[in-house]
């Protein structure tokens, strides 16, 4: 029987995965650890801790307490631009060491970490479909990008040292869900969607339930390693267009710089210049080693996932798409 805590386990992805794992039959017990209190009642067993990532004594004294053996690892900066880089890097970095280090400490034997596609980077010369094999190389100029780069150079430092910790690295897509909203959404909310002339700019999207699912496999089953979140196949820049029923403005490169240079001096957007390659350049991840060595398929494409989000939240939209 599985003994758990789910760092991060008040957030929007975070409660959804206590809520599984508290009901799943090789779970033992389940610890939330939050800074924050949870947004709903937690479910019946679930011990909720006040569990700072940045704070390595009690992170420590959390997994000790509570003879913890495996930890889902998901509390990080999922909006960046909304703080300093030094908070965000506390959080990322520093609060995984001191999960990692805890882990070591006291015997855990498996660590489930949410990743990123920003861990590979936003590059002109990436393959059209990213797989595990494929070289980190998050962007020294997107902090959140460097982070997520420099996270998983840590956990190969981990898997080197310490090999009794087997690790679950999950690199995840762009999630969606009933109720997320964040920068990605927000490019879509416009009287124009922005794409960047020579480029499709094309998204894998993946449900919420899904990256539940692929979190609940990695704690409960017994394979290690990186794997590719995302559903099956990608959606273009136009086609979130043509079913928002929505006009593009397409920029090229340079000009798009220039705007948001002006735009983040006077406050107006979080992007600053240097994230025209987060746009151009969109990690698209394959799928495959998830499937066939994780064992999880998620139940929606990323189109399936993404038509899912509009019914939600645009159902009008959704209507006008299904009849046209």
């Amino acid at each position: 029987m599985i003994r758990v805590l789910v760092t991060g386990g008040s957030g929007f992805l975070g409660s959804n995965a206590v809520r599984v794992l508290a009901a799943h039959p090789d779970v033992e017990l389940v610890v939330s650890g939050d800074v924050r209190p949870p947004a709903a009642s937690a479910p019946d067993g679930v011990i909720v801790e006040t569990c700072d990532v940045t704070d390595a004594a009690t992170v420590s004294a959390v997994v000790e307490r509570h003879a913890i053996d495996t930890i889902v690892h998901l509390a990080a900066i999922v909006n960046p631009g909304g703080l300093s880089e030094e908070i965000e890097r506390r959080v990322d970095v520093d609060g995984t060491r001191n999960v990692l280090d805890a882990a070591v400490a006291h015997g855990v034997r498996r660590i489930v970490v949410s990743s990123s596609g920003a861990a590979y980077g936003y590059h002109a010369d990436s393959p059209a479909w990213l797989s595990e094999t494929d070289p980190i190389r998050g962007n020294e100029e997107f902090s959140y990008s460097r982070h997520k780069r420099i996270v998983e150079e840590m956990l190969a430092q981990y898997r080197t040292e310490h090999p009794e910790l087997g690790q679950v690295v999950l690199r995840i897509g762009t999630i969606l869900g009933p109720t997320v909203s964040n920068q990605i959404t927000a490019l879509w909310e416009g009287r124009r969607i922005l794409k960047i002339r020579g480029s499709e700019s094309p998204f894998v999207f993946i449900w919420v339930d899904d990256v539940v699912g692929a979190i609940v496999q990695g704690a409960t089953g017994s394979v290690t390693g990186a794997f590719n979140v995302a559903g099956d196949g990608r959606v273009t820049v136009s086609e979130i267009a043509e079913a928002f029923g929505t006009r593009t403005l397409e920029l090229p490169p340079g000009l798009l710089a220039a705007a948001l240079r002006v735009g983040h001096a006077l406050h107006l957007t979080v992007h600053d210049a240097n994230r025209v390659g987060f746009l151009q350049f969109r990690p698209v991840l394959d799928n495959t080693r998830l499937k066939d060595v994780l064992g999880y398929t998620p139940g929606k494409t990323s189109r399936e996932a993404f038509d899912a989000y509009l019914a939600v939240r645009h159902p009008e939209l959704a209507a006008e798409a299904s009849a046209r």
